[in-house]
């Protein structure tokens, strides 16, 4: 059998579509745990990126924290934080949101770095405080660029989500893991295609997200 065959059995199997192990279920268990990541790895990424872009000081400590993060193992890491934490939720957002930070922080440093700054002592010039510079001037201009952290991050979430599956959660990880167990190859591919699908859907949302949200002015210069 052959991958193609392995996917429509999979979905065309009416079990897929019912009950706590149904495809809407582990979607919606999936996309909890990665908004969920996303949210706190924001909440983290943005402020520090945005403050240290508008001032531009510590470049190269948040480089630094990036390679980093991006050089600790997420499964490890993963174990580790069960072993020290016990099962749950919370040892499987702690590498969801250390693999999200980097690519939200670097971004949105670079992002306001690479404003154009004659606006900025325009309005620097006119008294205008500092916060309001960040808000009103440098982030309108740099909100291209930071989507696109965003959005590297949610989709490096969604792909990587699926270990929730290793320490007994849900999501969509939980096919492949079951599947792997069982030797169940169809429900296997089956999951490996919902994660690439999710993934696709994700760069849909953030394209629209763009399309509405960064003026139209912004989108020509760029």
């Amino acid at each position: 059998m052959n991958v193609l065959t392995f996917i429509h059995a999979f979905f065309s199997d009416g079990s897929h579509w019912h009950g706590y192990d149904g495809i809407p279920t582990r979607l919606t268990e999936h996309l909890h745990y990665s908004l969920q990541a996303l949210a706190i790895a924001a909440v983290i990424g943005l402020p520090i990126g945005l403050i240290t872009g508008h001032y531009g000081r510590g470049g190269n400590a948040i480089a630094l924290v990036a390679t980093g993060s991006r050089a600790l193992p997420t499964f490890g890491l993963l174990v580790l934080m069960v072993m020290w934490l016990g099962f749950g939720l919370g040892p499987v957002m702690i590498p969801l949101v250390v693999l999200a930070v980097p690519p939200i922080l670097v971004t949105t440093y670079e992002a306001v770095r690479s404003v154009d700054p004659s606006p900025v002592d325009a309005a620097r010039g006119m008294g205008m405080p500092e916060s309001r510079i960040l808000l009103q001037v440098e982030l309108p201009g740099a909100l291209p660029l930071i989507l696109g952290g965003l959005r590297s991050a949610a989709i490096q979430i969604v792909s990587t989500a699926t270990i929730a599956a290793y320490v007994g959660l849900g999501g969509i990880g939980r096919y492949i893991i079951d599947g792997l167990y069982q030797r169940n190859y169809e429900k296997v591919v089956g999951g490996a295609t919902l994660v690439a699908v999710l993934a696709l859907v994700t760069l849909g949302v953030f394209w629209a997200v763009a399309r509405v949200a960064v003026s139209p002015g912004v989108r020509r210069s760029g």
